[in-house]
């Protein structure tokens, strides 16, 4: 790599690692305000909320990388044509074009490690997310919302657990557990004047109880009971977290294997065949975005016009819009998955091919 390509690289990483910081602690703190900080005030332990506040980082991180890399190039090669640095360069002989070779070696590098980190990190972040969010449960059960009727719980078993309501000090009320089968009537149903999750395990206590089982929908056995306790397994329980559950953050694997019963029951799943194209879609955003900001600073050098903060601000910005309106149209079926996913990569290479074209008639 040349001396000038070196030299605009390290213009450009410092800004990179500064606007991810950035993003990151954005997207962060906006789950914080909007769902963890009502976790802490409904008696959540700090400790866990402090986790469940660091396993959503690696999600804000594959989001955030393609928009910092944006603003990283934007905010750099601003500079460089700011302080006529660009202009010394091509008085050297160095063609604006030889701009485009580093920025999109580093976009090639940040698009692979967006797509490691949502095939790595990702899923197993996900993974300790719910295992987390049992731990808060199973530590307060008021989180579930103080006061609030028929909360639904299922466990990994297929029990659905509906608790009619949750009382200060985590007493619960009016509870009905039933084993499903699939396709079929319940197997079993119990329910129980009263419960309580025992701090610290995963037991349900029951009190004042009564358990049906039936064969073909019809009571088999019928059983009282004054005191029980009930194992439970992975409840799967979503507080709301920015981390809930999306499709686009399963393995790829798991998704491929999903969306392949889905295609031979012919059921219609936008949100998971759009969540597919996001895989590649997402990280291949560095790649078109690196590509528009050069072209957007060959542009401005060549008409004379800076492009500062603010404006490197709001095209970052607007950059996040069009990904977001593209990404609900397409979760919501009212594009193709793939239209959605790629249109906004397919928006920002247009607009770098006008202006480089642009930037070449003059």
């Amino acid at each position: 790599m040349k001396t000038f390509e070196r030299y605009v690289l390290s213009e450009i990483a410092p800004l990179l690692f500064g606007a991810l910081a950035a993003v990151i602690a954005l997207l962060v703190v906006a789950s914080l305000e909007r769902y963890l900080a009502p976790l802490l005030a409904k008696g959540a332990p700090p400790l866990l909320v402090a986790r469940l506040l660091a396993l959503n980082v690696p999600e804000a991180a594959a989001r955030a990388l393609p928009i910092a890399l944006m603003f990283a190039v934007l905010l750099g090669l601003s500079r460089l044509a700011a302080d006529s640095e660009i202009k010394s360069a091509l008085a050297a002989g160095i063609p604006a074009t030889r701009l485009y070779r580093p920025v999109l070696i580093l976009g090639g590098v940040v698009t692979a490690l967006a797509f490691a980190l949502g095939e790595g990190l990702v899923p197993r972040a996900q993974t300790q997310i719910r295992e987390v969010q049992q731990q808060i449960v199973l530590a307060n059960p008021r989180v579930l919302g103080l006061g609030e009727q028929n909360v639904v719980l299922r466990d990994a078993l297929g029990r659905a657990i509906s608790i009619g309501q949750i009382l200060p000090g985590g007493e619960l009320r009016d509870l009905r557990i039933v084993t499903m089968q699939d396709g079929l009537p319940p197997r079993e149903v119990i329910t129980a004047r009263e419960g309580r999750l025992v701090p610290g395990s995963t037991t349900l206590t029951l009190k004042g109880g009564q358990r049906v089982t039936y064969q073909d929908a019809r009571p088999v056995t019928i059983l009282s009971f004054e005191t029980g306790t009930l194992p439970l397994q992975d409840t799967g329980t979503d507080l709301g977290s920015a981390a809930q559950a999306r499709p686009v953050n399963d393995p790829l694997p798991a998704l491929w294997a999903r969306l392949s019963t889905y295609r031979a029951q012919g059921i219609q799943a936008p949100a998971e065949f759009t969540a597919l194209h996001q895989k590649f879609a997402a990280p291949l955003a560095a790649l078109a975005l690196a590509f528009f900001g050069v072209s957007l600073a060959v542009f401005s050098f060549r008409s004379g016009r800076n492009v500062g903060f603010v404006w490197a601000l709001m095209l970052t910005f607007a950059y996040y819009a069009t990904y977001s309106v593209f990404n609900v149209m397409g979760e919501k079926g009212a594009l193709p998955g793939a239209v959605a996913a790629y249109a906004p990569d397919l928006v920002a290479v247009l607009a770098g091919s006008l202006l480089l074209w642009l930037s070449a008639r003059r």
